[in-house]
């Protein structure tokens, strides 16, 4: 879990490499179809055999996945690595919401504390000048939201999905709608707030972005079999806990890479919602 989280916050660090040449879009279009290829071959040596089924939740998942992917990729390229990361890992925080009052599951004094916590640390980050929140912070938090609504969705599906299809299902969407934003960019003249979702596409020319894209395919891949592994091998509880060092590990690289190093109010936000991530994680 520890190299996941090392490997996880080094694709995040390439990502942000990547931005100087081309968008967010291309960057989240190029992984996912690497993601594609690399998943196609392994349902082809080894096929599924879950039964399948209700697919507009899959195809649900896959909307949400790529939503929250998208503004993920987005916040890395505008705000420093390791609050981009933070906000994103808020995810856990909106899955108990959302399992409280989608799934009906139980909402425990702990579970409050841990969404309070989460939600200061939230507050201590993004600095909201009276009721105003920073754009680039407001997505964030969305991608997380969007990431526990995709979760949350995962949970209805994976008994009669295997994890690849379901995987898949996310990793082609994310394939196919950037390829559709890319033929309508344009011919839309996109308000400010949105226009990264409508920019021209670009096929990359030099060695150096083909290589950095191949990167981020080879090493988001590899982070998320480390992190089943782990999963498969040791106690939940500790897992979660250890999935959280990839902060520190993108404030490190977003440090390299010219970020701002985080002030006191910002560590102070870091450690409360690392501290509500993992008591809703622990029930």
């Amino acid at each position: 879990m520890l190299l996941s989280a090392l490997i996880s916050a080094l694709n995040g660090a390439i990502a942000k490499i990547l931005s100087q040449e081309i968008s967010a879009l291309e960057i989240v279009f190029f992984r996912n179809v690497l993601g594609v290829l690399f998943l196609l071959v392994m349902l082809k040596h080894t096929p599924t055999r879950l039964p399948g089924g209700k697919i507009h939740l899959l195809i649900l998942r896959g909307l949400l996945g790529f939503s929250a992917m998208i503004l993920f990729f987005y916040t890395i390229t505008t705000i420093p690595l390791g609050v981009a990361i933070t906000l994103n890992k808020t995810s856990p925080l909106f899955v108990t919401i959302l399992a409280f009052f989608l799934l009906k599951e139980r909402l425990s004094v702990k579970a409050l504390f841990a969404l309070l916590a989460g939600f200061t640390g939230v507050l201590m980050i993004t600095k909201p000048v009276g009721m105003t929140l920073g754009y680039e912070h407001f997505l964030g938090i969305l991608g997380g939201f969007l990431a526990a609504a995709a979760y949350t969705t995962i949970k209805k599906i994976k008994h009669i999905y295997d994890a690849r299809v379901i995987v898949l299902s996310f990793m082609t969407t994310g394939s196919v709608i950037p390829l559709l934003l890319f033929l309508i960019a344009p011919f839309v003249r996109a308000p400010e707030a949105i226009a990264f979702l409508f920019v021209d596409f670009h096929l990359p020319t030099t060695l150096k972005i083909w290589t950095l894209i191949l990167l981020i395919g080879i090493i988001s891949t590899l982070s998320q079999w480390l992190l089943t592994k782990a999963y498969s091998l040791s106690n939940a509880g500790i897992i979660g806990i250890v999935s959280y060092t990839n902060i520190p590990f993108a404030i490190g690289f977003g440090y390299m890479l010219g970020d701002a190093f985080p002030d006191f109010w910002t560590f102070c936000g870091i450690g409360l919602i690392v501290l509500g991530g993992l008591l809703v994680k622990k029930g």
